[in-house]
């Protein structure tokens, strides 16, 4: 009788289970033939956080190394026409993006802090160690072409919101004029270092343009790149210490599986 039971159970999870994935194929077909199309994408982020061009206050890029940055993104794509070679594609990203710079400036303004815990602000000549990590919830909108079966070009705008960001690091082997490039002098030499943080300052609504490619490479698997560059300044308007507009610009490349 026991066995009878759970012989039961058994095909009633199978018939159920088997139902379900039977009802999804059908809403897959239907969107199918209507040019809805549905992509799960996995990737990583590589680039930096940039002003542009380069400001005469950095005279060199001494060393670059980027992070461990994850993407993952849905996306709902529109085909329209009877070729459906043109559409609509509308995303919802998870993303971190970041990077760890050196540099060597002079008369870069910034504010430190000193080794008694106070804030000295000035112009700095000498090394700079950054060090970017920011997380984005991002939502691209972009124009979808077809340029054979197996390619898709997109490009168009996208927007950001920052639920948490880090913008800090230190100085080295230089000294800092207080309020102006003629001010009282304080060097930091050897092991001496000042920290700075400018996380509080950063804006957490980014926009910009997005472009990128897809390859078909299996029937269902994706391979892609994807470039962000961001168009407003990573910094808030009345934030004057960093006096250079800095840009988030990324290339994501990963893979996804659209069905």
């Amino acid at each position: 009788m026991k066995k009878h039971i759970f012989l039961i159970c058994v095909l009633a999870l199978f018939t159920v289970s088997a139902m379900a994935q039977v009802e999804r194929n059908m809403g897959i077909i239907k969107s199918s033939l209507i040019g809805l199309e549905y992509e799960v994408k996995a990737g990583f982020n590589i680039g930096g956080t940039s002003p542009l061009p380069l400001p005469r206050e950095i005279r060199s890029i001494d060393g670059y190394k980027p992070t461990l940055c994850v993407a993952i993104e849905g996306d709902v794509t529109k085909w329209f026409g009877v070729e459906r070679k043109w559409g609509m594609t509308l995303g919802f990203r998870v993303e971190n993006k970041g990077m760890e710079t050196k540099a060597t400036v002079k008369n870069y303004s910034m504010e430190i802090i000193g080794s008694g815990g106070e804030k000295l602000k000035g112009n700095w000549t000498g090394g700079v160690q950054t060090k970017v990590r920011n997380a984005y919830l991002s939502i691209p909108v972009l124009a979808s072409y077809k340029l054979s079966k197996r390619v898709n070009i997109s490009a168009g705008p996208y927007v950001s919101f920052m639920p948490n960001g880090d913008f800090s690091g230190y100085v080295y082997d230089g000294y800092l004029r207080e309020i102006n490039p003629t001010g009282t002098k304080v060097e930091f030499q050897g092991d001496n270092r000042a920290s700075y943080d400018f996380s509080d300052n950063l804006r957490t609504f980014q926009w910009g343009v997005q472009a990128g490619v897809s390859w078909r490479a299996f029937n269902h698997l994706n391979v892609h790149a994807d470039l962000t560059w961001g168009l407003n300044d990573m910094f808030e308007k009345d934030f004057d210490t960093i006096t250079f507009a800095m840009y988030p610009i990324y290339l994501n490349v990963g893979f996804g599986y659209a069905f």
